[in-house]
C-alpha cells in the first residue's frame, strides 16, 4: 500500500513539473516578435566547410528580414521579408521541442525545433536546412 501511494505521488510530481515547465516556455514565447539576428553552427559540430558557408549565406541572404510570432490558440506566425505564413504549434518533449504544422495541424509538414536558449529578450533554436542543422539566435522586439 505504501509503494502504491509512493509511486502515484512520483507520477503526480513528475507530471506537475513536465507540465510547469512546458507552461514556462509557451509563456516566454507568446506574444513577442523574435527577429533572426544570427545563424550559427551548433556547438560539438563536426568542422564542414559548406555548413559554416550555408550559415553565413542564411545569415546574410535568407533570414536577414525574419521574424517569429507565437500567438492564442497555438497560432504560429513566419513572417519572412515581410510576407507573413501561419500555422499551428504546440510543445513536446517538456517544452524542449516545438512542433510546427501546417494551419490545419496535420503534421504531414511538420517541422521541429528545438529550444537550446529561451528567457525573457533570447530565443535560440536548433533547425534542420538541407543537410545540416543550425541554430537560429532571435531576440524579442
Amino acid at each position: 500500500m505504501n509503494i502504491t501511494r509512493f509511486l502515484l505521488s512520483s507520477i503526480s510530481l513528475i507530471i506537475l513539473l513536465t507540465s510547469c515547465n512546458s507552461s514556462r516556455n509557451n509563456s516566454l514565447l507568446m506574444h513577442k516578435k523574435w527577429r533572426v539576428y544570427d545563424v550559427t553552427i551548433p556547438e560539438g559540430s563536426a568542422y564542414d566547410i559548406t555548413q559554416i558557408s550555408q550559415a553565413t549565406e542564411l545569415k546574410r541572404g535568407y533570414y536577414t528580414n525574419v521574424y517569429y510570432q507565437f500567438l492564442d490558440n497555438n497560432v504560429f506566425v513566419a513572417t519572412i521579408d515581410n510576407k507573413p505564413d501561419s500555422g499551428k504549434y504546440s510543445l513536446l518533449s517538456n517544452g524542449a521541442i516545438i512542433s510546427v504544422t501546417a494551419s490545419n495541424g496535420l503534421r504531414s509538414a511538420e517541422n521541429l525545433v528545438t529550444i537550446i536558449n529561451l528567457d525573457e529578450q533570447h530565443f535560440d533554436m536548433k533547425v534542420k536546412s538541407g543537410d545540416y542543422y543550425f541554430i537560429l539566435k532571435t531576440k524579442a522586439e
